[in-house]
């Protein structure tokens, strides 16, 4: 069985939970030895990030590259398109969410706390997430155009930051606004039963892990 090394909060371990639901997959899920980014961790995983996956032999503790791995092992039901270009615009679109949107979102992990908010950082942030949503608004017209309600590699992300924007923008004042685009495009991917299902187990803890540090 598949192991997958994972703490509750870990946002990329709910996007990869989303693909492995997708395609009905078994794992055992288990917390990193000695805690997240612990030596006992790294004489595991050498670079301690989370998720980590041990199939058999193989010990893979990038989330993109773990995906990219599950889908061609387990090609059943597909999560990229046949088509080369198609394709490529997932890769692409997955990549905005990785280098581009979660990176604003985790500049405010540290600044939930009433002792390190910092009112600047939070309006700049707004201002950077607000800017980046309309950015991947821009293209999501033409990618549901061509795949439709297919869900890819590059969709399992964006509901999961969902959750972490509308949980920080609670916690912080932030104003978020949902270009209707983006609307459209999470209210599809919510129809995917493996995302309804992890953002009804996902949602529960990111509100208690937002409400314990802002309670601190």
């Amino acid at each position: 069985m598949l192991k997958i090394y994972s703490i509750p909060p870990s946002l990329y371990s709910a996007k990869l939970r989303i693909l492995l639901r997708h395609k009905g997959l078994e794992w055992n899920e288990v917390l990193p030895p000695g805690g997240y980014g612990s030596d006992e961790y790294k004489q595991i995983v050498p670079t301690g990030n989370i998720p980590a996956l041990v199939d058999g032999n193989l010990l893979l503790a990038d989330s993109e590259a773990i995906a990219e791995y599950l889908n061609e092992k387990y090609p059943d039901p597909p999560m990229l398109p046949s088509d080369l270009a198609q394709r490529a615009e997932a890769r692409q679109l997955s990549r905005f969410h990785d280098t581009r949107l979660e990176p604003e979102l985790r500049k405010l992990f540290a600044h939930v706390s009433p002792d390190t908010q910092d009112q600047v950082l939070n309006e700049t942030q707004c201002a950077a997430i607000n800017a980046k949503l309309v950015q991947i608004a821009a293209v999501l017209p033409a990618r549901m155009n061509a795949i439709g309600s297919m869900l890819t590699l590059g969709d399992c992300g964006f509901p999961i930051s969902q959750v972490w924007i509308d949980a920080l923008a609670g916690a912080l004042g932030m104003d978020i606004h949902w270009p209707n685009a983006f609307k459209d495009y999470l209210g599809a991917l919510h129809e995917h039963v493996a995302v309804k299902t992890e953002l009804s187990e996902y949602r529960p803890k990111i509100a208690g892990w937002v409400a314990s540090k802002a309670a601190a």
